[in-house]
């Protein structure tokens, strides 16, 4: 079927901004009602014969990230500082192609747990930060997460885990084949009584869907798939919206503001084509999926006489509680070579410490996993006292086979301060006001990393690692989760976006993507941000059949 194609005269019923984990369900969901979509995505549309194994290119030099010269950001850890950019690289990393950062992600896939979504009514209070309960349960997420798990393609082992939360059906393929990561991590985490199990990946252990199961290259983080076997939208979700007649996925157009009217309407979107002409495509409805900092940014770039502060931003909370997930972990050396380079970064995980401890003295669990880096991202983390030129630092690169990473993900905690915003100086290659980033860890969650980074020790040792290196803490000087910058609510006073993911204020503008998160989660957002994608999506459709947007 040849590409549908709208002209940008032509009234469209929904325009989803952004073509990521996100971005991808909405527009399917959305052409299989029935509805004529258009997907605007920033970069260009790669096909897996493009992507290269090529760790300088893409993990180094951002062949297919946010480049700081085109698309440079500001940060700093205060609002009374101004905001620079550190070492010509950018705060927050995310991919600018079609499948977003679902293309370069390293598909580790978590559920939320029911804790997650009630941390305020459990452990409110915290001083410093903003702590709430979601405006959805564990519960109502259920079944979208099980859509995401069997339509999107979904690796693991349901019930392995006692910590687990309930689920309503098995994943839809195997584990997996393990590594030696996952067995030294295995072994170590049993040994101390833990209850380590088969890591969910969005990574085709058999073929699914006619894609095919993962071929062991070991080049997953920063890096898109050669052979499609990682689900991302731009292999599962984006080819079958585009399948039904009524959705054209427009790469290389930059949505850089939302049209309104004097009703207090969106009407479409202001956009560069390929060409850097400017144009304007008409429609019915907005749906931005474009992640925590870009959706937030084109709200704040989107500011008018009747909406001063922004779009949606009555109650000023957009780009505000901006949230990473912080973790520590441990570098470890083993007596054999271990391979690591070979097969997906992760087959075993751990769950024990998901929960928050008041015994620990501080606010903060999550999870852990076992992994490596790429050769050229392992050659810049020299652990102290090695030599960083001649022998010894050959001698130490010539040893990456034998070395593994047991890595802590865990909480973030909310705090208004946290934000991006628009810096007031700085553009972009096109002319827009770029991200201004202000970000400083809570106490709570430096004192959580720190105690991740005890516990991977204490793992790797009883794993029986000749030599391990424990990871430093320091502050964040940015982030790939993106997360919490317009937080769902049931108050429009302290929210942007009720539970059904439209806007306090434009009837017919919805988000939906890591933005919307109330808290950060333990580690792995992508898993609930593609569960709330479909679950918007089935609402969106509800109000459209129903005339309500």
């Amino acid at each position: 079927m040849d590409s549908k194609t709208y002209k940008t005269s032509e009234t469209v019923d929904f325009i989803v901004v952004g073509s990521g984990a996100s971005g991808g369900i909405m527009a399917r969901e959305l052409a299989r009602a029935g509805h004529s979509v258009i997907v605007m995505e920033q970069g260009p549309r790669m096909e897996p014969w493009d992507f290269e194994h090529d760790e300088l290119k893409y993990r180094q030099l951002s062949g297919i990230t946010n480049n700081p010269a085109t698309n440079p950001q500001t940060f700093r850890t205060d609002e009374s500082q101004k905001a620079v950019q550190a070492g010509g690289r950018n705060a927050l990393t995310y991919a600018r192609i079609v499948g977003g950062s679902s293309a370069h992600f390293n598909a580790n896939f978590w559920r939320l747990h029911e804790v997650d979504f009630i941390e305020g009514s459990k452990y409110g209070g915290i001083e410093g930060a903003s702590l709430v309960d979601w405006p959805i349960t564990y519960a109502e997420l259920e079944p979208y997460y099980t859509m995401v798990e069997w339509e999107v393609g979904v690796s693991g082992l349901a019930g392995a885990s006692p910590f687990d939360p309930w689920r309503s059906k098995p994943y839809p393929m195997p584990p997996l084949p393990v590594k030696s990561s996952g067995v030294l991590f295995e072994r170590g985490a049993r040994k101390l009584g833990l209850h380590p199990f088969p890591a969910p990946m969005a990574i085709n252990s058999v073929i699914y869907k006619d894609r095919p199961p993962c071929a062991q290259c070991g080049l997953c983080g920063g890096f898109g798939c050669e052979v499609k076997a990682k689900s991302s939208s731009v292999w599962t979700v984006i080819p079958e919206a585009e399948a039904t007649g009524r959705c054209e996925v427009r790469s290389e157009s930059y949505v850089f503001r939302i049209g309104m009217n004097a009703a207090g309407r969106a009407t479409g979107v202001h956009y560069f084509d390929k060409d850097r002409k400017e144009q304007f495509q008409n429609a019915r409805a907005v749906v931005v999926c474009a992640n925590g900092a870009e959706t937030p940014k084109l709200l704040l770039n989107s500011a008018t006489n009747a909406f001063p502060d922004g779009l949606a931003n009555s109650s000023g909370k957009v780009g505000r509680y901006l949230m990473f997930n912080k973790g520590g972990g441990a570098m470890a050396r083993f007596e054999h070579p271990l391979n690591e380079y070979k097969g997906a970064n992760v087959t075993r995980i751990l769950h024990d410490w998901y929960d928050s401890d008041p015994k620990r003295g501080f606010y903060g669990g999550g999870g852990f996993d076992a992994r490596s880096g790429g050769p050229l991202t392992w050659g810049q983390n020299v652990p102290e006292g090695t030599p960083t030129w001649g022998p010894g630092f050959k001698e130490y690169l010539e040893s990456y086979t034998y070395w593994m990473n047991c890595s802590g993900h865990g909480t973030s905690l909310a705090q208004e301060t946290n934000r991006v915003d628009i810096d007031p100086e700085l553009k972009d290659a096109w002319g827009v006001p770029a991200i201004r980033v202000t970000y400083k860890d809570h106490p709570d969650d430096l004192k959580h990393a720190k105690w991740q980074v005890e516990r991977a020790v204490e793992i790797m040792d009883a794993a029986g690692a000749k030599q391990i290196v424990p990871g430093e803490v320091g502050a964040a000087s940015g982030g790939v989760h993106l997360l919490g910058t317009c937080r769902m609510g049931n108050n429009p006073a302290t929210s942007v976006i009720d539970k059904y993911h439209r806007t306090h204020d434009v009837k017919n503008l919805f988000l939906c993507d890591g933005s919307s998160m109330v808290t950060s989660g333990r580690g792995q957002p992508t898993q609930t941000i593609e569960a709330l994608a479909f679950r918007a999506a089935d609402y969106i459709n509800r109000f459209a059949r129903a005339n309500q947007i």
